[in-house]
């Protein structure tokens, strides 16, 4: 079996090698291009930047485990998610933020064995802070443990959620769900631009939940079994299994996912 304290290990060095690069480009600056010239939308943006961290990440892991296979938002999209050992990368999750001089950024790496998550590392360069989690070894911030919080209803919960980069179906379900989370009297909604850190907040306590609708596996492989080591519950918005792949995203601290799944659930976009 798999030595997985070697393999969190790699997984937090990859993660600081990404971040470090960011990091830089974030203090210097850095020209963003957006991807409408291959099928995507003009606010979908990517830089030097991404490509040189997921570079970067990618050739430290290949060196260390080079029979082990590679998924990613850039370059690696074309990577094998059914493989028995899989690195699942964001080389930065919150390209929007970044572009726009916000430092709520971070680098995601998980890492799957047979189709289950076992390591994760999402890391936030800019305050030097670490998430990391390991299969039934517990979730941590900074080499501390964190677990979800104790709110046991919707009365008591700050809600977290994300908007896909589709303006018209989906953005109108995100809508409609955020209301219907109001009608619950929630504390309140943030949005933060940022899913691997948002999946972290909740796992720290700090969310009680967190939902979108869209989301890509490098955006929540890592940040999942952050959750669940956490003692939350994650899975897609009608409360189904998630996949390794493109899925609707619902993080709680567990008391409540069924309520906020009911929510999501109903107004999830056909």
């Amino acid at each position: 079996m798999i030595d997985l304290a070697s393999i969190l290990e790699t997984a937090t060095a990859a993660a600081r090698t990404g971040g470090e690069i960011l990091r830089r480009y974030f203090e210097q600056g850095v020209t963003m291009r957006d991807k409408s010239a291959a099928g995507g939308k003009s606010y979908d943006l990517v830089s030097d930047a991404d490509e040189q961290s997921e570079h970067a990440i990618a050739k430290l892991l290949r060196d260390a485990y080079p029979t082990h296979e590679l998924l990613g938002e850039e370059s690696l999209q074309g990577g094998d998610a059914g493989a028995e050992h899989l690195w699942i990368i964001d080389p930065l999750d919150g390209t929007n933020n970044f572009a726009h001089n916000i430092e709520h950024f971070a680098v995601s790496i998980g890492y799957y064995e047979n189709g289950r998550p076992r390591v994760g590392a999402i890391y936030q360069p800019i305050h030097d802070c670490m998430y990391t989690a390991v299969r039934g070894g517990g979730a941590m911030r900074d080499g501390v443990p964190v677990r979800v919080s104790d709110a046991d209803s919707l009365g008591r919960a700050m809600i977290g959620c994300g908007f896909y980069y589709d303006r018209g179906e989906m953005m109108r379900s995100t809508l409609a769900a955020i209301e219907e989370c109001f009608s619950h009297d929630i504390h309140g909604i943030r949005r933060f631009g940022t899913a691997s850190l948002d999946l972290c907040m909740v796992g720290c306590g700090q969310l009680e939940a967190f939902f979108e609708y869209n989301l890509s596996a490098w955006d929540f492989a890592a940040g999942a079994l952050f959750i669940t080591e956490a003692g939350g519950q994650i899975t897609d918005a009608r409360g189904e299994p998630l996949p390794i792949g493109s899925s609707s995203v619902v993080a709680s601290n567990g008391h409540l996912h069924d309520a906020i799944t009911n929510i999501t659930r109903r107004h999830c976009p056909s």
